[in-house]
């Protein structure tokens, strides 16, 4: 899920703003630090490459490490689509009373 918010958010994700999206499009709440950590996973499996932004003065002057989706973690999103379609399309039709 993480993986498919720095997709999403593109030039925008960022540790606080793809916790922000997280915990808004699922419904539910996950820390900064868990964020961290599973972006940290995601960039040393090559899903995911960081560079540091421009500093800014609503950060007081710090910087933000910026996310973007790399090609295999693209391909990846799209196999897992694919799956996941996949099984859909076989769940058969039920009928209840």
């Amino acid at each position: 899920m993480i993986l498919l918010v720095v997709a999403v958010m593109h030039n925008e994700a960022y540790g606080v703003s793809i916790t922000k999206e997280y915990n808004e499009q699922a419904g539910q709440s996950i820390s900064l630090s868990a964020v961290h950590t599973v972006l940290r996973r995601l960039e040393q499996k090559g899903f995911i490459s960081s560079e540091m932004g421009a500093a800014t003065a609503e950060r007081g002057g710090r910087r933000k490490r910026l996310y973007t989706i790399t090609r295999y973690g693209l391909t990846t999103l799209e196999s897992i689509q694919e799956s996941r379609a996949s099984l859909w399309k076989r769940i058969p039709g039920f009928s209840f009373n």
